[in-house]
Formats: structure tokens, sequence, C-alpha cells
């Protein structure tokens, strides 16, 4: 233990004072809180603005819409009414909408019958522009809806009182920060995220440059290869901890600054709890140590960077996997394939604590993620020391599977 602890504070100590890890710890919190600053101000005073043009036989009908978008939404949209079209209506508008003076136009038909729905035909410049189409939509749904109860006999203060948004509220306090409490468990999932994804490669390349300066030869003299792949994994992770809780003590600070509340309106923030990093600091302790064994391996297989870069994909894969999955894992944290995936070891750090921090999940299932995982972690320490004893003395040479089937036999 004291050469594993010997190994670790040499490994922490000599990331910790470079200039590198000082830079990085403190720019990347003021980087992030400038970049989330200018995005809320850049979409509260820069709003899109759309040109969109109405055309309906029923006056009554097009005013209406209008009515409904001014109302609706908060961009700066220019409305204009054409009631009634005439046969050069449509071309002009086609030609309107081609040079980009419009950027798009909603034509009404109304129906023959009063039990049938109107003719609906909206056409628009760019077709990536979302966000009008859906109010739009939003608007005439409202529209016609209120058309048809009128229609029925219901007066015009019985069809707004009915119309009126539904003001929900929440049991209690901690459901009323619903929406904080997401938005720090998806700041904290991409930090794990990219904490372990790099700090895994850094043992990597740490061993590699060892490894060619030929300093390994020396310290096996006094050091078992087990004692150093443990040091250099406990002191890097220690690094890419005293990081990240720099990093969270930054996101608390930044958020409750006077000035960010501001930015943020008042009524947004960024909410973690005590829970989120407690299971925070467990799960990525646990996919530090399985992914860190894994590069461990990677680092004494390989001679350079360039070859680490054609294995690193055993590394970056069930990373990936995890953010592919991350909607599904979102969307039905209790459904079967979530509750199977969340156990899985490579995919428990970032999957469960996401299911955690999203919704209740029985104990027995975080037990059971956590079991696995230190399961796989054993497994997968026993497999890389015994890479690692043999393949930080080889050199020059691409191992192949049968070679390190073997040098797990020697070892």
């Amino acid at each position: 233990m004291r050469n594993i602890f010997l190994i670790a504070r040499r490994e922490y100590l000599e990331r910790v004072r470079t200039r590198g890890f000082m830079v990085a710890t403190i720019l990347i919190p003021l980087l992030m809180g400038g970049g989330i600053a200018t995005s809320i101000l850049i979409a509260k005073h820069a709003k899109s603005s759309s040109h969109i043009v109405i055309v309906s036989s029923d006056l009554a009908l097009a005013t209406d819409v209008e009515k409904q978008l001014n109302t609706d939404t908060d961009r700066n949209m220019q409305l204009n009414v054409i009631a009634p079209p005439s046969e050069n209506t449509r071309p002009a508008l086609q030609r309107e909408l081609k040079a980009k003076d419009i950027d798009g136009y909603l034509w009404i038909t109304p129906s023959a019958q009063d039990d049938q729905k109107p003719g609906i035909e909206y056409r628009q410049g760019s077709s990536a522009d979302l966000a009008t189409r859906d109010t739009v939509r939003s608007a005439l749904s409202r529209v016609l809806t209120r058309e048809r109860l009128a229609k029925r006999g219901m007066s015009a203060a019985e069809v707004e009182t009915l119309m009126a948004p539904v003001d929900m509220n929440a049991a209690n306090e901690e459901q009323d920060n619903t929406t904080a409490s997401f938005a720090g468990a998806y700041v904290l999932f991409f930090l794990m995220y990219m904490v372990i994804m790099l700090y895994g490669m850094n043992v990597a390349r740490s061993i590699i440059e060892e490894k060619t300066s030929r300093v390994f030869e020396v310290m096996l003299a006094t050091v078992k290869p087990s004692e150093m792949m443990a040091g250099k994994v406990i002191g890097v992770g220690s690094v890419g901890l005293t990081q990240v809780s720099l990093w969270m003590l930054a996101a608390v600070i930044l958020t409750a600054t006077p000035l960010m509340t501001h930015l943020l309106g008042g009524g947004t923030h960024i909410s973690i709890s005590a829970q989120q990093v407690v299971f925070f600091i467990i799960y990525f302790l646990l996919g530090y140590l399985l992914y860190s064994s894994i590069a461990a391996a990677l680092g004494a297989m390989t001679n350079s960077e360039q070859e680490l870069q054609q294995l690193n994909m055993f590394l970056v894969m069930p990373l990936a996997f995890c953010m592919v999955t991350l909607p599904l894992v979102l969307n039905a944290p209790q459904n079967v394939w979530s509750r199977i995936l969340s156990i899985v070891p490579f995919f428990s750090p970032l999957l469960m604590y996401m299911r955690i921090s999203v919704s209740p999940v029985p104990w027995y299932e975080i037990a059971i993620s956590i079991v696995l995982m230190m399961v796989a972690i054993y497994a997968v320490i026993w497999i890389a020391s015994r890479i690692y004893r043999v393949g930080i003395l080889m050199y020059g040479k691409k191992p192949n599977l049968p070679e390190i089937l073997r040098w797990m036999k020697y070892s």
C-alpha cells in the first residue's frame, strides 16, 4: 500500500501542479457560465422574426387566426391578412416566397358544411423553421376549437373559460423544482461522461509516455507492476475527482449569484440535490475504475499515441452507446430496456445515475448495478493487470489476440 500511495501521490501532484490543470479548472467554468449567459441573452434580445401572410375567403376566420398568433407567440411575427383572395393571390405569394420577401403563407379554405374541417395549406420558405410551423398549427387548433364550441351554442365567455390554460401546482417543493433538478442531472451526466473518458485516456497516455522513456525499467526494480497500475489509476482518478469537485462548486456559485439569477429570469436555475451529488460520486468512482483499468491495459498494449487511437474505440463505444440510449432512459426510465441497460456494468455509471436523477428507482436495482459493477471492475482489473505486467516491457511490436492471451498465461 505504501508503494501504491507513493505512485498515486506522484501522479496526482504531477498533474495538479501543471499549468494546463489550472487553466482548465479555472477557464472551463468561466466559459460554461459565459456561454450559458450569452445564449440566454441572445434568446431574450434577439427574437427571430417571421413574415406570414394569412389568406382566406372568410375574413372573420383569418382575423381570429391573426389575433391568436399575436397572443400565442412572443416572437416578432409580422402578419398580413388577405381576405378574400383573388386569382393572382397564390402566384404572387409564391413569387414573394421564392424571393424571400415573406417567410410563409397560410391558405385557409372554409368548409362547405359546418361539421367539416376547413382546408389548411401552409407553405414556408425554410423547411427547418419548425418553431413557426408549430406556432401556426397551435393557433389554428385553438381558433377552430373555439369556433366549433361557439357553433354548438356556447357563449364567448364560456368558450374562453373552457380554453383557458390550466395551472398545475406540484404537491410539494421538491416537485416544484423538477425542471431545475433535471437541468442539474443533465449537466452532471455530461460532466461524468467527459471526465471518465478524458481521465481514462490520460491513464493510457501516461503509461505510453513512461514506456517510451523507459522509466518502467527502473521502477520495476523496486515496485511491482500491479502496484504501479493501481497507483496510476488512483492518482489520475483523484485528479479528476478534484477537478469535478471544483467545477461543481463553481456551478453552484455561478447559479447562485444575483447576476446569473437575473440573466436566467429569476425562475430558471440549475439545482443539484445532495442525493445527486452522492450518487454522482459513487458512480463516477466506479465508472472511472472500470474504464481506467481498460485504458491501462490499452496503454500497456501499445507503443505510441497513434496505436492508442486505433484501440480507443473499446473505451469510447460503451460511453457513446450511453449517449445514444439516453433519450430512452429519459422518456421511459421504468421501461424494461431502460432497467436492463442501467444495470449492465459498462452502462451503469451514466444510465443508472440518470435514472436515479429523473425518477424513483427501487433500492435493489441500485444495489444490483453497484454489485455488478464491482464484479466487472474486479474482472477487468484481473485481466488488465496481467496484460499490464507483460505489456509494459514489450516494445516495437503490435500484439494480437493470441499473444495477449499468452501474456495473461505467463503473468
